[in-house]
């Protein structure tokens, strides 16, 4: 062994090594298309609509009444959507839950958007995927759970795992589209939709991939609800006033309301985009992500920031150049708290900041894809939503800049969007809204 050790040695003497931090060139990758499907509105004119008139998506779930011992009734399920039935048919849905059928349908209104529907680099090996979800079908997670509990494989059908994997969205969308690229499954809760953005932007600019599909989606079902109310983590106390919450970082806050609903966003090379004379909405300037690696359940304010200095120096800017920042804002105890007080320690109390869970709740996987769409067009319409039902900031809660009442008009160039998971996953993402002789920056 040790003559091998030393014939290796001499075989490859370090001066043939190759440098490992050999210098790349990275592509700017800018977005092309959006779409979602939301507690808000299926459209942006819906979602805009519902934001300045201060509307909530929030409503009782009278379909849970017959649920022992779940102590929240309220959620916020998507606004209804049509499907069109041949391109829907039951052949194709099949394998799709409903967390499916919402990510295949913005996947195909995204590239509609995008200019690329009938583009044949779609199902070639330059386009991949980066897309999550929490969970897949909880219902066939049900089916499977009856041989647990019966001994029995009636019910259990050749779609069940399919439906119920975690990776569901993201192979559905590739299935249904014929892509050949590579497909980066992010199911890590809470950041599913942030991550796939993030890892979509990594993949393009490293030269991996010419265009990604890119999101999150999640469908509404009383299980989430119960994995929450059993850590006592949402609200309860405003089951008869559902527009009343969630209330994030107000003193009278009770926790979360889970939602659901899908976002998708196609990303381009800039080369790319720019060859095909696309429109392009944004460039994704920057990405973040770490772990907390210290609880599963309560999350590390330190890291947090981490996480959004992370994004600022994959984009080489400072936070002076941030307009705004699009949060979390979970409506918890600890969470807001934390998150409040990381964000106060890279920006103070100047940057704007708001999140969208008070007006759909948490959408779960789809939130960070929901998100970071509203927060972009946002940017594109100069204005900001404001935290709705904040109306007492909490004490405890760092004096960040919190829009509130009504939206704000505000120009802005450049916006973050930030998310937090369970595990202690954080995740900062950071767009520059697309100007005229921006591609040559």
């Amino acid at each position: 062994a040790v003559e091998s050790r030393e014939h290796t040695s001499q075989a490859y003497p370090s001066e043939r090594v190759l440098p490992m931090n050999k210098t790349k060139t990275l592509h700017r990758v800018v977005i092309t298309g959006m779409a979602g499907i939301s507690p808000l509105g299926n459209d942006w004119a819906a979602v805009r609509g519902a934001l300045e008139r201060n509307e909530s998506g929030i409503v009782r779930m009278h379909a849970w009444e017959n649920v022992e011992d779940l102590n929240t009734r309220v959620a916020a399920p998507a606004k209804p959507f049509e499907l069109d039935p041949v391109r829907f048919s039951r052949k194709r849905t099949r394998s799709m839950g409903r967390v499916a059928v919402m990510a295949v349908k913005t996947a195909l209104d995204a590239l509609e958007d995008a200019g690329l529907a009938d583009s044949p680099v779609i199902a070639s090996p330059e386009t991949g995927i980066a897309y999550g979800s929490s969970a897949g079908q909880p219902s066939a997670v049900a089916e499977l759970a009856n041989l647990i509990l019966t001994n029995s494989c009636r019910g259990i059908t050749a779609t069940t795992y399919v439906r119920m994997m975690s990776h569901s969205a993201a192979v559905n969308i590739g299935v249904y589209l014929g892509a050949k690229g590579r497909i980066i499954p992010t199911s890590s809760a809470c950041t599913s939709g942030s991550q796939g953005i993030g890892y979509a932007y990594e993949t393009i600019a490293s030269g991996k991939e010419s265009v990604m599909i890119a999101g999150g989606s999640e469908e509404l079902d009383a299980t989430d609800a119960a994995i929450f109310d059993t850590l006592f983590a949402t609200s309860v106390r405003y089951n008869d006033r559902p527009q009343m919450t969630p209330r994030p970082f107000d003193r009278d806050r009770d926790g979360l309301v889970v939602g659901e609903g899908a976002g998708t966003l196609i990303l381009e090379s800039l080369e790319h985009a720019l060859a095909r004379g696309a429109r392009i909405y944004a460039e994704v300037l920057g990405f973040g992500t770490n772990s907390d690696g210290a609880h599963i359940t309560t999350p590390q304010s330190e890291q947090m920031a981490a996480a959004m200095r992370l994004a600022l120096e994959d984009a080489e800017i400072a936070p002076e150049a941030v307009d705004y920042v699009n949060g979390h804002g979970t409506a918890t105890d600890r969470g807001d708290v934390a998150e409040s007080h990381a964000t106060h320690a890279v920006f103070g109390s100047r940057v704007p900041y708001s999140t969208y869970k008070g007006h759909m709740g948490h959408t779960l996987g789809a939130c960070g894809a929901l998100e970071a769409i509203f927060a972009i067009r946002g940017m594109i319409d100069g204005f900001v939503a404001p935290v709705l039902n904040l109306e007492n900031p909490d004490p405890a809660c760092a004096p960040l800049n919190y829009v509130t009442g009504s939206v704000r008009p505000l120009e802005q160039r450049i916006v973050m969007s930030n998310n937090f998971a369970f595990g202690g996953i954080n995740t900062s993402l950071l767009f520059r809204k697309w100007l005229p002789g921006d591609e040559a920056l």
